[in-house]
């Protein structure tokens, strides 16, 4: 069993509060992620959760039994580092077993039998009698998990433990790593600042910032049904385009653009003024023919910068007037489409894919309109959008 519950976890260092009242519930066998900015608290909270910080305030609770203050090798936990911490002198096979030497219930011939099972798991059989000066970054991250893995722990607590390798070999390792996570059902918290890694690996994602916990749930629920303007702006590559502006009567009105809402967002903003609007640049439609009379969500815009990824365009647009970061927009146009800097194109912003953020709290207004009832096999949300 691994299920783990926290309550008002708060922790200061001197005058700075590092975790702000965190509340969270992870479910047994769960691949939670936290994610944020450096200096968030993600990793402070990990380390509580191990047991490497106690907290100032606030419980811990490993299967409803208080771990707050339980010293780390009391706490069936097991870590892996950003860092792999393996003994340079010890081969991989040594490595490996270490975690399980201060286990009493193993004999020395059931250790050496565990370390060679989840080797064979990890794919690393050839490698147990080299040292980790001899290893890639990504063999000796194997070697790393396989640790772990040994000592058959009730939770995994990962702390950055790609940020190490390139960006193929890293992407490679995720889709490992939650294929291992499935298979051994074991609770993981994982921490990282990557939010496309956060994305792609989680059951659920939780999102902090200054500390604090800005929101938690399924990847996409979080992706298009963002709580705040930070939450909303932090997930997603590349990020949400957001305009300040206010509504005047029926119409968002910025220094740039008029755009008018209906009924169902009206009703959402009610009586707020000053507000933010938002919409991700793969809502965006970048349209080849100019309309020769623009609709009201319809815009003439110039094609400021374009960069090329092979299967798409990351095109930046602006309104043809002086530049203004704040209200330039990027866009997502077919990697098979010839477009260029200077074009002129007409813009379409989808009602449907409107975002509004309250402009002092940052708090979510309105989302794109999106559809989780339906649920896949495995219990989790299918976005209709």
């Amino acid at each position: 069993m691994g299920e783990i519950n926290i309550s008002n976890l708060t922790k200061r260092f001197g005058d700075v509060t590092a975790v702000d009242d965190f509340d969270i519930d992870i479910e047994d066998g769960e691949f939670l992620v936290l994610v944020g900015p450096s200096g968030c608290g993600k990793s402070t909270t990990l380390r509580c959760i191990a047991g490497l910080e106690s907290p100032s305030e606030g419980n811990i609770y490993f299967d409803g039994d208080d771990v707050t203050y339980r010293v780390p090798q009391n706490r069936d936990v097991a870590m892996v580092f950003q860092d792999y911490a393996l003994y340079p002198h010890m081969t991989v096979h040594d490595n490996m077993k270490f975690g399980l030497e201060e286990e009493p219930d193993y004999t020395d011939e059931e250790r050496d039998a565990r370390v060679e099972e989840v080797a064979d798991l990890l794919d690393i059989s050839e490698l147990l009698d080299r040292k980790p000066t001899e290893l890639s970054g990504g063999q000796q991250q194997r070697v790393a998990l396989g640790r772990a893995i040994v000592r058959d722990p009730a939770v995994f607590l990962m702390d950055e433990p790609l940020s190490n390798l390139d960006a193929k070999l890293r992407a490679t390792m995720r889709t490992e790593l939650q294929q291992l996570q499935e298979d051994l059902g074991v609770t993981t918290v994982y921490v990282t600042h990557d939010q496309t890694g956060a994305m792609t690996m989680s059951d659920r994602m939780a999102v902090m910032d200054g500390g604090e916990l800005q929101q938690v749930g399924e990847p996409l629920e979080l992706y298009h049904e963002p709580a705040n303007l930070f939450v909303a702006e932090f997930l997603g590559e590349p990020n949400m385009n957001h305009v300040a502006g206010e509504i005047d009567g029926e119409r968002f009105v910025s220094e740039e653009f008029t755009y008018e809402f209906d009924a169902d967002i009206l009703d959402a903003v009610g009586d707020t003024g000053d507000v933010v609007f938002g919409v991700r640049p793969e809502s965006i439609e970048i349209r080849e023919e100019h309309a020769s009379s623009p609709g009201p969500h319809e815009f003439e815009m110039t094609v400021d910068v374009v960069e090329p990824m092979g299967n798409e365009h990351v095109v930046h647009l602006d309104f043809g007037r002086e530049r203004s970061m704040d209200d330039s927009l990027i866009g997502i146009a077919d990697g098979m489409r010839r477009i260029e800097e200077g074009d002129t194109v007409t813009v379409h912003l989808p009602i449907d894919a409107v975002h509004v953020f309250d402009a002092e709290t940052g708090e979510a207004l309105h989302n794109r309109r999106v559809d989780f009832s339906e649920k896949s096999e495995d219990g989790t949300s299918t976005a209709r959008v």
